[in-house]
């Protein structure tokens, strides 16, 4: 069988024709072939296949069809629907007839659409790395490039290794297709000088890091504050990435102002943020973002941080079971619009309460009865202002928990995916070791305000 190229541009070009020169920092790259054979097409490695690919809701409903994507004859449906369903570019790649021709329109122009076949694809990637090796000298010769090629797409073709989301969403569409966009506010750094700049689009240095963890101020507009915060998770989530932070620096509710007034509390930007992430899906194809909260065990907030999801489940059970004890006028209404309420997390119900997220669990054991310790009072001023007795909720155990301002902050965190069950969650434990707090949330190192380092 033919199988044709479906646009699989510059697979046999570099990106500076600079492919044979040695490294200028002095290191070399030997690609030595374990899977493939010089000189044969690796895409030759498996035989090809015609599928459809489609998505429903729950309800029936078409979310996503294609009726012709090309792909590995081995690979199962599930691996066909995520490929296609998720990682096909949608829009903006030129298209081509079965014999490898052009589609044009009737005044000459090229026809653009969908990518349509796993070849597309997994060449796009590896050729986009292929060509920043050989533009940034980082192989011997052309020849390992070539290993470097067609070893990464054997392993890709036969399942033996994958890129992250992000590198699947946007990598390789302006090298492959020539696909751009405004800037978008990210940082790259000059390949020449190595200083940190303003990209200039928003993908010939695309945004391929799986997640980032980020900073916040106690500053509501302020660079680096609150709000500022809502802003780089968009950019995060819009190409696919996902983000943790911890919020422990952020005043608690009912803490003074410097404009004299009090605050509302960080639950109340809790909600804010976990509606944005809720509203923007990844890359803009799959899941809702992935986003991590964390908090301190010891900020005055965290009974309400580790209740959140408690008593959000609980307003989904009764909006569920509500409904089943409605009136024949109600019933008749709830049917003329359309509303369904169930315990499908991506249902209504849990798109109308906040934080659709599951708090984790770590460190010791729970104790449904734990003991009295002083809380903080107060987050603000380089310190606690006050103290009062409180019992930790059930399931948080106080014992040996750190001072606020104290060595070893122990956090609480809070990550997706969501519950799909319905029965409000056990209350979490937040550990009180350090080593386990660390690994189960984000470093208790303040990291940089931009997002640059990635987990």
């Amino acid at each position: 069988m033919k199988l044709p190229r479906h646009g699989c541009v510059g697979a046999e070009t570099t990106a500076t024709g600079q492919g044979s020169r040695q490294s200028d920092s002095g290191n070399e790259m030997h690609v030595q072939r374990r899977f493939t054979t010089k000189g044969q097409d690796v895409f030759n490695s498996v035989e090809w296949e015609q599928r459809s690919s489609r998505i429903t809701n729950a309800d029936g409903s078409v979310v996503f069809e294609m009726n012709d994507a090309w792909i590995p004859s081995q690979w199962s449906q599930l691996a066909t629907d995520i490929m296609v369903s998720k990682y096909f570019r949608k829009a903006g790649v030129p298209q081509f007839h079965d014999d490898g021709t052009a589609v044009t329109a009737d005044d000459g122009t090229a026809v653009t659409g969908p990518e349509r076949s796993a070849r597309q694809v997994i060449h796009r990637l590896v050729g986009c790395w292929r060509a920043w090796g050989e533009k940034h000298g980082y192989f011997n010769t052309t020849e390992d490039a070539d290993s470097f090629y067609d070893e990464l797409c054997w392993m890709m073709l036969h399942q033996a290794s994958a890129p992250n989301s992000p590198q699947w969403f946007n990598t390789g569409l302006h090298w492959a297709y020539g696909i751009s966009g405004p800037a978008q506010g990210h940082w790259v750094n000059d390949p020449a000088t190595g200083d940190a700049m303003l990209a200039h689009d928003a993908y010939s240095h695309p945004q391929p890091h799986a997640c980032f963890i980020q900073s916040i101020d106690d500053d509501l507009v302020g660079e680096g504050g609150i709000m500022d915060l809502w802003t780089r998770e968009a950019r995060l989530f819009k190409y696919g990435s996902g983000t943790g932070t911890n919020f422990s620096n952020i005043r608690g509710d009912g803490e003074s102002l410097s404009g004299g007034g009090k605050s509302s509390g960080l639950m109340s930007f809790l909600k804010i943020g976990d509606r944005a992430a809720g509203a923007i899906k990844s890359g803009g194809t799959t899941r809702r973002a992935a986003k991590m909260v964390c908090l301190d065990a010891d900020h005055p907030d965290i009974e309400a941080f580790v209740n959140w999801k408690v008593r959000e489940e609980l307003k989904v059970g009764a909006m569920v079971e509500g409904l089943k004890h409605l009136s024949p006028e109600q019933v008749e209404l709830a049917a003329r619009l359309d509303l369904k309420l169930d315990y499908d997390f991506n249902g209504e119900a849990y798109q109308t309460v906040s934080d659709r997220t599951r708090t984790t669990r770590s460190g010791s054991r729970a104790t449904s009865s734990g003991p009295w310790i002083p809380m903080p009072t107060g987050t603000s001023s380089g310190g606690p202002t006050a103290t009062s007795p409180s019992r930790f909720p059930p399931g948080i155990s106080g014992t040996n928990s750190a001072p606020r301002h104290g060595s070893a902050p122990t956090p609480a965190c809070s990550t997706t995916p969501p519950s799909t069950s319905g029965i409000p969650a056990r209350s979490p434990v937040a550990s009180t070791r350090r080593t386990r707090a660390a690994s189960t949330c984000s470093s208790t190192t303040r990291p940089a305000t931009s997002p640059r380092s990635t987990f």
